[in-house]
């Protein structure tokens, strides 16, 4: 078996990614690799994308999604489309069946380049999120943070879309808050057993939100697929907008669908920066050669 892996380094958004092309292999991406990698400026990025063979009939890959600090993650609407992307340069194939670790989606790239991922159906049950303790009603719950009658963000609204996420809903913009000193004490919150994705979104429109994230495992990010889905389904579950919302995040808008059926589709672009190889335990890698300046 060749110690070295082919690999894409792309983005969704802003959200740095990389593709790695472990098809053909028992290996697989360790976390000694992934810290390596997101050490050098260079390849710093969110989540590792790694690409395995087959392991349910009528997918065409495995998926494994790796955080920046080594640890694995169940969802990347971002990754996904650099995914789809990716394999669809290959070959004239657009539409696509994947597993993950958090279920089984579908993804398919438009004539216009656009990619659409079906995320799933959103989870609500305060067990399946997961939280710590019984709430009834998870379309808000009791968490805030700063002083108890005067609190900088509270009531988050709180789901899983393969991943869990709490959404604070601010009338203000969301520059305006401190979200890089908020987010690693919320993410570590003793209610969140899994830890959590923290945003921070306002409604601007009935069919438009702005999003600022910081993620689990990654902190502040450009954008988080999951999580704008996430803001997106919650904010129609509490009646301030429809179920077709266009979110924009830092790095730019992505078109959130909540169907009929309970699905959450997610349409955005994704953008190829470079390639090489790496090697999957150490991390050390190579640009190709045609990519160096």
């Amino acid at each position: 078996m060749a110690r070295e892996a082919p690999f894409a380094k792309m983005n969704g958004l802003g959200n740095e990614i990389i593709v790695a092309d472990m098809r053909g292999r028992a290996d697989r991406v360790s976390p000694a690799a992934a810290i390596a990698l997101n050490a050098d400026p260079a390849m710093k990025f969110d989540q590792i994308m790694a690409i395995h063979d087959p392991r349910t009939p009528g997918t065409a890959n495995y998926i494994e999604i790796i955080n920046s600090d080594g640890t694995m993650a169940q969802a990347c609407g971002n990754g996904m489309r650099c995914v789809v992307q990716a394999l669809a340069a290959e070959s004239e194939q657009k539409l696509f069946t994947f597993e993950t670790i958090a279920g089984i989606l579908n993804a398919e790239e438009h004539a216009d380049g656009m990619i659409s991922v079906d995320m799933g159906v959103p989870r609500f049950d305060w067990q399946e999120i997961p939280l710590a303790e019984e709430f009834g009603d998870t379309s808000r719950i009791e968490l805030q943070i700063g002083p108890i009658d005067a609190p900088v963000l509270h009531s988050p609204s709180v789901v899983s879309m393969g991943n869990p996420h709490a959404i604070f809903w601010v009338d203000r913009d969301v520059w305006d808050y401190e979200l890089d000193r908020f987010g690693p004490l919320l993410e570590n919150h003793p209610i969140f057993p899994e830890r959590a994705n923290i945003s921070i979104a306002q409604v601007t429109a009935p069919d438009a939100l702005t999003l600022r994230t910081w993620e689990r495992s990654a902190g502040l990010t450009r954008a988080c697929g999951s999580a704008a889905c996430a803001a997106a389904v919650s904010a129609a579950r509490i009646g301030r907008t429809g179920r077709n919302v266009t979110v924009t995040v830092p790095g730019g808008p992505l078109a959130i669908e909540w169907r009929t059926d309970d699905h959450v589709v997610m349409t955005g672009p994704a953008e190829w920066e470079f390639s090489g190889t790496f090697d999957p335990e150490t991390g050390a890698w190579t640009r190709d050669r045609q990519d160096v300046a």
